[in-house]
């Protein structure tokens, strides 16, 4: 359990989080149809900056994602007294595509695309002197944020984590959706019988968690209790029919308590076919359908990164006045799952909810949030638990200058790529969908299948214990060049959908998943550089999970075909 310090969200509604709770509540929305846009041939409704604000929340020296992501933070530090400069402050940065606008300019450096980087230059500016991390996990990017914060601070890494959430919108990301057939033209209607896809919106959000109650002198009222994080192991970009990851997320979370306390749920509802029926779904084998659902999307639209973050603090917002927001957009009942959804404002006395997340790559999230007034809350300060016995037991470590398992050398012939297909060739050669992998999948099926190989671990079996849990520091900066070039000539525009799915770096780990069945944890990290300590800090602080008795994880990085590495282990709890 950890407890929430300050908060903001920036979006076009407002500056504060104040401001933008205000405008919900009101049934204010900051939906707009945009023609021609960035010089995309399709119309689309989206939550966008003006060139006024834009130019408000530009900061020197800072490009506009880090700017946003920096004017976020600083609002919400002005509400405490931490010192950024101390060892004991961690910075969490959550995005899917940080500066990705940039590639349009071809004298764009490739380190200014690597979302490390920005972290980097944010936590730079505001004196915040340990290693930034950077949670890369799709649309869920966002609760998995909150989840690394909250682990760090359970195991005593850290005292305060500052969480932020941000992504912008361009002409990369908008026309990525729009080859997918997932964007609407109009406004969304989440879990409407007349929806037909997502809006795509702009915004910053900040949450400052500690693992120390300060409610009193900050006079802040939020813990987060606990929270989950589970895998599909179905398809990388449709969810499972029966919601299997998000129900185990939700079951993950709760407790016959929580039931009989549970306020609301605030749901991803993007207003896409396959999400929201998968949702409602999971809600209802969860047990939940008399509990209220509402989302927000119908207002600042699917913010990426930021979401997870955005719509935990509006719904906190809405509970300090006993409030459950309504549903914009929503009018008739679109699903089959038996779901309550809320079509407007009304009144609560619960003292807790539950916020769930979905996205590509087959990750799902949910968080339990509580207000600690309520009588059922212990207020007392949490002592870090007994951490588990960890052990080793396989590796596997792919270069340019070859392949090694367990430490012992292989035998791989060529440079590259070729590499890496002449180590499938020789080892595997057993998935025609390598053919269709990016560089950066590639390479992380190929070690993970030689570790599997080395454990001697049969194929066809599924596990919910298994993590599995990456680091890089190019994000997928192949991937993204390549979809940049079937976008940039106007006049030979052919957004690739296949392309487009693999600019996440975490469909690797999606990949893996529905190749073992691993329906645990799955969860990819960015940082400015590799460093070992962090990435064993994180790992530990993973297994805070109970149902989580084994990872695979390390380092996995295709910068181009000269410059690559996977270096994996297995984890495993000793009993």
């Amino acid at each position: 359990m950890v407890y929430k310090l300050a908060d903001n969200i920036i979006s076009p509604l407002g500056a504060t989080t104040e401001m933008n709770y205000q405008a919900v509540k009101s049934g204010i929305s900051s939906l707009r149809r945009y023609d021609h846009l960035w010089g995309i041939p399709e119309p689309f409704t989206a939550s966008l900056f003006s060139a006024e604000q834009q130019k408000q929340y530009s900061i020197d020296g800072l490009t506009r994602f880090e700017s946003l992501a920096y004017c976020s933070v600083k609002e919400a530090i002005q509400h405490t007294n931490i010192d950024l400069s101390s060892h004991r402050v961690v910075f969490i940065l959550s995005t899917t595509k940080a500066n990705v606008e940039l590639l349009e300019d071809p004298t764009t450096p490739p380190s200014m695309l690597y979302p490390g980087m920005s972290a980097k230059h944010i936590a730079s500016k505001l004196n915040i002197q340990t290693e930034p991390i950077v949670v890369c996990n799709a649309c869920i990017s966002g609760v998995s944020a909150i989840v690394l914060a909250m682990r760090l601070l359970e195991s005593n890494s850290y005292d305060y984590a500052i969480v932020c959430g941000t992504d912008v919108q361009n002409k990369f990301t908008v026309s990525g959706f729009q080859s997918l057939k997932a964007l609407s033209e109009e406004a969304c209607k989440p879990f409407d019988i007349e929806r037909i896809g997502l809006n795509l919106g702009e915004a910053a959000a900040t949450i400052i968690l500690s693992n120390k109650d300060e409610s009193s002198k900050f006079k802040r009222n939020w813990v987060i209790e606990t929270g989950a994080i589970r895998n599909d192991a179905f398809h990388i970009t449709s969810p499972s029919k029966l919601g299997d990851g998000a129900f185990e997320t939700l079951r993950a979370v709760m407790t016959d308590e929580t039931v009989e306390n549970l306020a609301f749920i605030n749901a991803h509802g993007t207003g896409t076919l396959f999400n929201d029926q998968m949702e409602s779904v999971a809600i209802e084998r969860a047990g939940l359908q008399s509990v209220p659902v509402n989302a927000y999307k119908g207002v600042f639209g699917h913010t990426l990164g930021a979401a997870g973050i955005l719509e935990t603090v509006i719904s906190m917002a809405s509970m300090d006045e006993n409030i459950i927001l309504n549903t914009r957009g929503y009018e008739e009942k679109g699903v089959s799952g038996k779901i309550t959804i809320t079509t407007e404002n009304k009144k609560t006395s619960q003292g807790c909810f539950i916020k769930m997340i979905s996205g590509f790559g087959g990750c799902n999230g949910a968080i339990l949030c509580k207000d600690v007034q309520s009588e059922k809350v212990d207020r007392k300060v949490q002592s870090p638990g007994t951490r588990p016995i960890l052990r080793k037991t396989h590796s596997a470590k792919i270069t340019p200058n070859g392949v090694s398992i367990d430490g012992l050398s292989r035998e791989s012939h060529g440079e590259g790529m070729s590499l890496i297909t002449d180590i499938y060739k020789r080892y595997l050669d057993d998935n025609p969908k390598y053919y269709k992998m990016d560089p950066l999948c590639r390479l992380g099926y190929i070690a993970t299948e030689l570790l599997l190989m080395a454990e001697n671990s049969p194929s066809d079996t599924s596990r919910n214990d298994r993590a599995v849990v990456f680091f890089n520091g190019s994000s997928s900066i192949m991937a993204d060049m390549v979809y940049e070039k079937s976008i940039e000539d106007k006049d030979n525009y052919f957004p690739s959908p296949s392309a487009f799915v693999y600019t996440l770096p975490n469909i690797v780990i999606g990949e893996i998943a529905i190749r073992n069945h691993y329906q645990g944890e799955t969860s990819f990290y960015i940082l400015n550089q590799r460093n070992d300590d962090i990435i064993e800090q994180v790992v530990e602080a993973s297994f805070i999970d109970k149902d989580t008795t084994s990872m695979i994880s390390g380092w996995l990085d295709y910068q181009d075909d000269a410059h690559f590495e996977a270096d994996l282990f297995i984890t495993e709890v000793i009993k």
